[in-house]
């Protein structure tokens, strides 16, 4: 019983390290990957490589071929392609001889049957399919499981696609039936249990299937950062709404970012502050740039040209010798947690990348000339 529990035991610690994230970093010109520790846990030996997906990440070898590597830096898949992309669903598209296909985790091509004028990405274990002017979605067994009948479609997102038909926007369920009826002229995708919907001039919330009019909104964000709250404009300025649509903070600022921790980022005649969720400046309108609070509890703040770091008081707790947008990197792409994310971010100084902790230490005193976020 006691050998058998400490298999178990050793299993679960095995699952744990295979499974680290890793961040993909550049050294002297080579790519490799690095710990959480900052030590490398893939030596950098390849001449191009991208971040892990599904615990497998596109990589290139010196004969400028792709295949793919597991988190120990093996090759699981031969680098024979000419181009790849990356594993979603147990699915990845890949290029050889001038024709793109479908492969499995084993290197395998598959869904060779698949009828389609385009080869499409998987997401959330459906892909598109496109046949002369309409779209539908396959499963990873190549099974039509949404009718080609939209004529633009885009991937599912927490369980939902937005679909056009015609000229009107909706969203459909992985069974094809409509979660939001085609009958507006621009839908979200649904963050939360909550879409946001524009009907003629009307901007609003669907509500139990139903369309509210959020009075005088000009424009309403998703409620892709916060589950309860979003932002909106009404009479040129933006102020927030609450998931019923109604206005819980008024319409007076010229930018704003959503609530994280109670804060959220506001800009009035281009010096940026801090409002809690009544509406009350709580840290003074003095940047000429502030992100949104990460769980560690600190936040971007651009005081000159430079970015630093806040806490929620709004003391200054790392100073403002950073470049944490630069480099065309992810930090900044939709949804990710921007600065700090389990008590490290990424920073540039000059023209090098590293990891700070919330102490504005550099993760092994080490920068390197790329760095991506951990995957």
């Amino acid at each position: 019983m006691k050998t058998k529990s400490l298999l178990i035991v050793l299993f679960f610690l095995s699952a744990i390290t295979f499974a680290q994230e890793l961040a993909l970093a550049n050294d002297d010109g080579k790519f490799g990957y690095i710990n959480k520790a900052g030590e490398w846990a893939i030596q950098p030996e390849f001449k191009v490589a991208k971040n892990f997906s599904e615990d497998l990440a596109e990589a290139m070898n010196g004969n400028k071929k792709w295949g793919f590597i597991n988190r120990k830096g093996e090759w699981v898949i031969q680098p024979t392609f000419d181009k790849t992309k990356a594993f979603n669903s147990g699915v990845a598209v890949v290029l050889s001889k001038k024709e793109w296909f479908y492969i499995n985790t084993k290197g395998e091509k598959i869904l060779t049957d698949v009828a389609t004028d385009k080869i499409y990405d998987f997401t959330e274990g459906l892909a598109q399919v496109r046949q002369g002017d309409n779209v539908g979605f396959i499963n990873t067994s190549g099974t039509v499981v949404i009718e080609p009948k939209f004529n633009k479609a885009f991937d599912f997102q927490n369980g939902y696609a937005k679909v056009r038909e015609g000229e009107k926007w909706g969203l459909v369920d992985k069974t094809g039936n409509y979660f939001v009826e085609t009958k507006y002229d621009g839908v979200s995708n649904m963050y939360n249990g909550n879409v946001v919907a524009t009907l003629g001039e009307s901007h609003g919330l669907i509500i139990n299937g139903e369309f509210k009019k959020v009075d005088g909104a000009q424009k309403i964000w998703d409620f892709s950062i916060n589950g309860d709250i979003t932002y909106a404009k009404k009479n040129d300025k933006i102020g927030y709404i609450n998931k019923s649509g109604d206005w819980i903070i008024e319409p007076s600022f010229d930018k704003v970012r959503a609530f994280v921790n109670g804060l959220a980022p506001v800009s009035r005649d281009k010096q940026w502050g801090y409002i809690d969720t009544t509406g009350k400046v709580v840290i003074s309108l003095q940047y000429r740039d502030a992100e949104i609070f990460s769980k560690d509890g600190l936040a971007p703040i651009k005081i000159d040209k430079l970015w630093g770091f806040i806490n929620t008081s709004g003391e200054k707790v790392i100073d403002d010798k950073y470049n944490i947008t630069a480099g065309g990197f992810s930090i900044f792409k939709k949804n990710n947690e921007k600065g700090f994310k389990n008590g490290i971010a990424r920073v540039k100084e000059e023209k090098v990348w590293g990891y700070i902790n919330t102490k504005g230490e550099v993760l092994k005193n080490k920068w390197y000339k790329q760095l991506e976020l951990f995957q």
